[in-house]
């Protein structure tokens, strides 16, 4: 008997992986947008509620416990059960508890709700980390979408952040809140349209030795972003003697190059391999941080500091999908891990920053951060093809 011709696959059919995954990147941008207003708001409480350098990366630090420490225990959650929930109430989570910190008076009850925005963070990025995948393959340029839009959201943070800021204090944080809502209902209505579209099991060996390399290659590339975004427009402001404008437009130029590092890096792990492309970001990272500590001119090093974010980044989404390459059946758990505890645990050293900012300054930060990404380097060379 003949065989009938399968039915040729409409456009939306063909369409539909890349628009879940320009959905899954708009949400991502959305959840990062809130990590990102943590360091674009504690120069503000520095400046209008006097708070010291270790109060003010005690919050950077709460932000951070409460992003990274559950994170892998909602991973585990995500693979054993269908938890897509999780995604748009950690971003609307994330958004509740950032927003209302900027109005809330007593320290204490700051700490608390830039905790419970983390815990939010914490929340979503194992689920939407898991969906993205699911509509990536094993495309890293397709996932380079999904963690792009995390970039994006650290970058639009201070550009939409230090305006309002300026203007109205910490309480303009409140104005932050309807995104996360709006993404929220946007991502509940997907997620019913799409219920019954169960995914393909994964299958595979889980290799755990690489995987706990590329931890701590992650985390190595957290404390340098957390170092950088705490105290990069303190370090303008107070050692290279700019305007808190020019302050902003240093943050925005890194959040900038994160983006652009981000898509890059998808690229070229397709074209040279996950783990040379993350080799090479590790490696450039050194004498860039060198350049910009010694650039003694505001705006020049603006561009520098705009190459950091770039060569940062580079392993961004290789590394995201790489975890899950080694964790080939628990893709929510790897994307916790890497998403989430192993990203976040650069907030953890925040109160050793301030220490070193109270006796040496800023600068003393970026001197310090130099040396940092030497780990990085030498961890991959311990890394393994997939």
């Amino acid at each position: 008997m003949a065989q009938t011709a399968a039915p040729p696959e409409t456009p939306e059919a063909a369409q539909s992986p890349l628009r879940r995954m320009w959905l899954w990147g708009t949400a991502h941008a959305v959840d990062d947008l809130y990590q990102g207003l943590v360091p674009a708001v504690v120069p503000y409480f520095v400046f209008d509620r006097g708070y010291g350098y270790v109060a003010a990366t005690g919050l950077t630090l709460a932000a951070a416990l409460g992003a990274s420490i559950p994170q892998p225990f909602f991973g585990v959650l995500v693979d054993r059960r269908r938890l897509d929930w999780f995604a748009p109430a950690g971003v609307a989570l994330a958004g509740l508890g950032l927003g209302l910190a900027g109005l809330a008076g007593p320290y204490p009850l700051v700490l608390a709700l830039l905790f419970l925005s983390g815990l939010g963070v914490a929340m979503f990025h194992p689920a939407a980390g898991k969906g993205a995948r699911e509509a990536a393959g094993d495309s890293a340029a397709g996932m380079s979408i999904f963690a792009a839009g995390g970039s994006v959201g650290f970058f639009l943070a201070p550009v939409l952040a230090t305006p309002a800021l300026m203007a109205m204090g910490v309480g303009a944080t409140a104005l932050f809140i309807p995104p996360a809502v709006l993404i929220a209902f946007v991502m509940l209505r997907h997620r019913t349209r799409t219920a019954a579209a169960a995914p393909k099991a994964r299958t595979g060996r889980d290799r755990w030795g690489p995987f706990a390399v590329l931890t701590g290659i992650e985390v190595v590339r957290s404390i340098l972003w957390v170092g950088i975004i705490t105290f990069i427009e303190l370090y303008w402001i107070r050692h290279l003697g700019a305007s808190h404008a020019v302050g902003g437009i240093a943050l925005a130029g890194f959040m900038f190059g994160s983006v652009a590092g981000t898509l890059l890096g998808g690229r070229l792990a397709d074209r040279f391999g996950a783990v040379r492309t993350t080799r090479i970001g590790g490696v450039l990272i050194v004498p860039l941080l060198v350049l910009l500590r010694f650039t003694t001119d505001e705006y020049a090093a603006v561009l520098v500091v705009l190459a950091v974010g770039i060569a940062i980044n580079i392993p961004f989404a290789v590394l995201v999908k790489l975890a899950q390459d080694y964790l080939p059946t628990r893709p929510g758990t790897a994307a916790g891990v890497t998403l989430g505890l192993a990203m976040s645990a650069g907030g953890l050293f925040a109160p050793a920053f301030g220490l070193v900012a109270e006796h040496h300054g800023p600068e003393g930060v970026f001197t310090l951060l130099c040396a940092v990404p030497l780990a990085a380097v030498v961890l991959g060379l311990f890394l393994k093809r997939p």
